[in-house]
């Protein structure tokens, strides 16, 4: 399995960013695929799931900002991020895992690696005010 990233970099505050997630080594359909973050000093917090290419799960912190999307023939995963704020400001991984569903995404509290089994290098996003 593996979760290549891309499209991190800087924003200032109310700007837009679109993060990439290519994924190879597995049956894309079977699993749930999400985006996470981790701030410095914090523990690493579910940002959005899918699974199935439509059923999806927003954290409460981004719902209506940001947008997850799935092409299964492109086995990629996006995260549109619209008005961005400082709080956004973390490393975003994308993290994969056969038995998490996007329903089951809210439950992934402060387990942080743990909470998925394949995961991603990890980038940098930055938003400043």
């Amino acid at each position: 399995v593996q979760l290549v990233e891309s499209g991190g970099g800087s924003a200032q505050t109310g700007g837009s960013l679109k993060l990439s997630c290519a994924t190879s080594g597995f049956s894309f359909y079977d699993f749930g695929i999400g985006w996470f973050r981790q701030a410095p000093g914090k523990d690493r917090e579910v940002v959005a799931c899918i699974s199935g290419g439509s059923h999806t799960y927003y954290s409460d912190s981004i719902t209506g900002r940001f947008t997850i999307t799935s092409d299964g023939a492109k086995k990629t995963v996006d995260l549109q991020m619209n008005d961005l704020k400082p709080e956004d400001t973390a490393v975003y991984y994308c993290g994969a895992d056969r038995d998490v569903l996007a329903e089951h995404c809210g439950g992934l509290v402060g387990r942080n690696e743990r909470m998925m089994d394949y995961w991603g290098a990890g980038m940098r996003v930055t938003v400043s005010s």
